[in-house]
């Protein structure tokens, strides 16, 4: 069995959403942990685990990042992590179940395998993009605007997409 961890200097975990109904709005978290636990170096059947500090929610935005960690979106200080943990893992897919607030939903991501290389001081990297649409009604995200032409402030569809590098622990 080989463990794997995220090298958050080298990853990023990032969202957008539709603002206005004419554009998307991109975030991150500055602040992630994450492993992947595999029977080989295919990663097929990996156990993968992921949380993310919505504290550290980041759009640019100061007054935005303080919108959605309030009790309107989030509620960083009652449910102050995002978690998720896989339920498969193969090729092109990861299924997982995601949680936050007070609920756990079953997701399906998109993976992309980026190849393993030795980085210059001979640890073990792999790469990966991973990509995804979740609602965020389902998990109780549930706060919008109603927009005088129509439509709302809002979308409600989260376009999910994470770079990851994770280093093999010795």
């Amino acid at each position: 069995m080989a463990k794997w961890v995220i090298d958050a200097a080298h990853s990023e975990i990032g969202f957008k959403v539709k603002h206005l109904m004419i554009n998307n709005v991109r975030g991150n978290f500055k602040t992630f942990s994450g492993e992947a636990e595999t029977s080989g170096e295919d990663f097929k059947n990996a156990k993968v685990t992921f949380t993310a500090e919505i504290a550290s929610i980041d759009t640019d935005n100061e007054q935005r990042d303080t919108h959605l960690k309030s009790a309107e979106f989030f509620n960083s200080e009652k449910y102050p992590q995002l978690k998720f943990v896989s339920t498969s893992f193969n090729e092109n897919k990861m299924e997982g179940d995601l949680s936050f607030g007070s609920v756990t939903k079953p997701v399906s991501l998109d993976i992309e395998f980026g190849g393993l290389a030795k980085d210059p001081w001979g640890n073990q990297k792999a790469g990966f993009t991973v990509t995804g649409k979740i609602n965020r009604k389902d998990w109780g995200l549930n706060w919008n605007a109603a927009l005088e032409t129509g439509g709302v402030l809002v979308g409600e569809m989260v376009t999910l997409n994470a770079e990851v590098q994770l280093v093999k622990q010795a």
